[in-house]
């Protein structure tokens, strides 16, 4: 089996070939090419973690596995970040092992390319100014990538401790565009694109909040009891994810479901868009991507590294 260690994917996988590979598991899963397996994600009554598992099979790029990993909150006391994880490949000819590959960095630009892949299919037309909600690890990336593959001219932002917003004003100077701490109705009303990249178990944008064509890209909740928006807002908006059922029972959507404000009809997945089989925004004033991190998402980043890494050198080969 390969082995590709942390400290390399780095100086491998780029942005645009996150974007590609997101882009192109969603329009496989779409067509009915790939699936994900069901996720397996549990609070393990251990540093307050959550730890689990996310894999699936995607028949067109013939890449099987999983990632095992998830969050522990208090790792920035040892100076880690506090998201970890490892994704493991199969040969699904044979079933055996073929790579393990460090997920953590891999894992921030599959989630970052995601928000930026729904922003190239929902933004409303014209969209020059982009909203951050949450300013930890994630953000920084997911503000990045926004800001290379869309047309933005200002970035706002706002978070619950808001002497963090100092690393999106760093990634706004390196980026050569203008950044405004501002509040939370602010915000909703001069953004054209919202992503919000927080931890939240309560709603943080509310419905009042937001104003005028709008796309939201909710990228923090993927586990049980999370949130970050009011199931009002989820309710009027046109909504759209990486895997419905997924979604509707751990993701973002799973509070206006749950008070039956939503069903699952009202849900499409984003690789219908991609494929031409869905209109996407159309006239809905706000749109809602739930992305809630699938396992394809993953092992498709995870397949392109293997190969970089092999092709420059960097990959280990050892017997198991």
């Amino acid at each position: 089996m390969w082995i590709v260690p942390e400290k390399e994917i780095a100086g491998l996988m780029t942005p645009e070939a996150a974007f590609d590979a997101v882009e192109s598991v969603f329009a496989a899963m779409a067509r009915g090419d790939a699936y994900n397996f069901p996720v397996v994600r549990e609070a393990i009554g251990h540093k307050d973690a959550l730890y689990g598992f996310k894999g699936g099979f995607d028949a067109s790029g013939l890449s099987l596995g999983l990632k095992a990993g998830g969050y522990w909150p208090h790792n920035h006391e040892q100076g880690l970040i506090n998201h970890q994880s490892t994704v493991f490949l199969f040969d699904p000819d044979t079933g055996r092992v073929s790579a393990a590959v460090g997920g953590n960095l891999l894992t921030a630009l599959r989630t970052a390319a995601a928000s930026a892949v729904s922003i190239k299919y929902l933004a409303p037309e014209g969209a020059s100014v982009l909203g951050m909600i949450g300013a930890g690890h994630q953000a920084a990336f997911q503000m990045r990538t926004a800001l290379r593959f869309g047309s933005f001219d200002r970035v706002i932002g706002w978070n619950i401790h808001p002497e963090m917003l100092s690393r999106l004003a760093d990634v706004a100077s390196e980026m050569g565009v203008p950044f405004e701490a501002v509040e939370l109705d602010q915000l909703g009303q001069q953004a054209d694109v919202i992503i919000s990249i927080t931890s939240s178990f309560d709603p943080i944008l509310m419905d009042a909040h937001v104003s005028g064509p709008t796309h939201i890209a909710a990228m923090g909740t993927d586990t049980k009891g999370k949130q970050e928006l009011d199931p009002a807002l989820v309710a009027r908006a046109a909504l759209f994810t990486d895997e419905i059922a997924q979604s509707l029972s751990i993701g973002e959507f799973q509070h206006a479901a749950a008070q039956k404000a939503i069903s699952e009809e009202d849900v499409t997945a984003l690789g219908k868009v991609i494929n031409g089989d869905h209109p996407g925004r159309g006239d809905a004033e706000v749109t809602i991507f739930d992305g809630t991190g699938v396992g394809l998402q993953d092992l498709a980043v995870a397949a392109a590294v293997v190969e970089l890494a092999k092709q420059q050198g960097k990959a280990i080969e050892v017997e198991i």
